[in-house]
């Protein structure tokens, strides 16, 4: 990313918890450990099913008295509902801000320039009253900030960042193997640990029970992991979402994410899976490449 380029990422949300029990709410929920976000860090999360199959995800930031939630706009109304039910009689405040609040990202590189920032993902500084923070999921995805619409373009020009085209930030995640948008499209198709939330710092194994917690757990302690989601590139014709994915006839994967940032569940232990070929679907010749963050 240029170091003054800012995307404003119109295809996020924002939910606010608050609340006497707001921490314990979302630490009994979340896969990830709420202790670890406080005033100067910030975490990677999700909401699983009770089979530990993915549903949400999102990032958590300690702000004021209480929790934001940065989101993909399409997820936020149920991830909202979702909440709500498991609400139950708990002391809870749950707001939806979309309308309110803006998330824009910018370079690790622009990140590191300013005062108290520090090279490790989820580092949460302020600028004035609002948290800026790199980005917990990898650090090469730069840093954001979520501000009140009304302040963004003021203090965009005081930071001296410039509006880049959205796309290039989409395509940089992509590249980089996270899932830019399309996140509906994952919903009950596979676990979260499947989706690389280990590496991308969204699952605690060390805490105590959440959401899908035993069949996580489970997969990971006895090594059961054999499928992950990998980024797709098209070398020519069309993806269709659902689709078998095969090397000389033998299925090795199922298109998951069809749009214009695919992405596949890849058998990548599977012995005719190999980066160096291509691979084919119905209509299409595709590749297929292990994110480099994945040992």
């Amino acid at each position: 990313m240029n170091i003054k380029n800012v995307y404003i990422l119109d295809d996020r949300a924002i939910l606010y918890i608050n609340g006497e029990d707001a921490k314990e709410f979302l630490q009994n929920l979340i896969s990830n450990d709420i202790n670890k976000v406080s005033d100067i860090n910030s975490c990677f999360s999700s909401l699983l099913t009770p089979q530990g199959k993915f549903l949400y995800e999102f990032i958590i930031v300690k702000h004021k008295s209480g929790y934001i939630l940065d989101c993909e706009k399409p997820q936020v109304e149920e991830l909202f509902k979702q909440l709500s039910l498991y609400k139950l009689r708990s002391k809870v405040e749950i707001l939806n801000l979309s309308n309110e609040f803006v998330v824009a990202a910018f370079s690790h590189e622009k990140f590191l320039t300013f005062d108290k920032a520090k090279d490790q993902p989820g580092c949460t500084i302020k600028y004035r009253e609002d948290p800026i923070f790199l980005d917990p999921r990898n650090k090469q995805l730069g840093a954001r900030l979520i501000i009140n619409l009304e302040k963004l373009y003021l203090s965009l020009k005081k930071l001296d960042l410039h509006d880049a085209n959205l796309k290039e930030y989409y395509s940089f995640s992509h590249k980089l193997g996270i899932v830019p948008k399309d996140l509906n499209k994952l919903q009950n198709k596979l676990f979260g640990i499947e989706c690389n939330f280990e590496e991308l710092n969204g699952i605690d194994f060390k805490k105590g029970c959440y959401v899908g917690q035993e069949n996580t757990a489970r997969i990971k302690l006895k090594n059961k992991l054999s499928k992950r989601l990998f980024p797709i590139n098209v070398i020519n014709g069309k993806l269709h979402e659902g689709e078998s994915i095969y090397n000389n006839e033998i299925e090795i994967g199922k298109v998951l994410i069809d749009n214009d940032y695919p992405f596949a569940l890849i058998k990548f232990l599977d012995k005719n899976f190999n980066e160096k070929v291509d691979f084919k679907t119905k209509e299409a010749s595709i590749s297929i490449r292990k994110p480099d963050w994945i040992n």
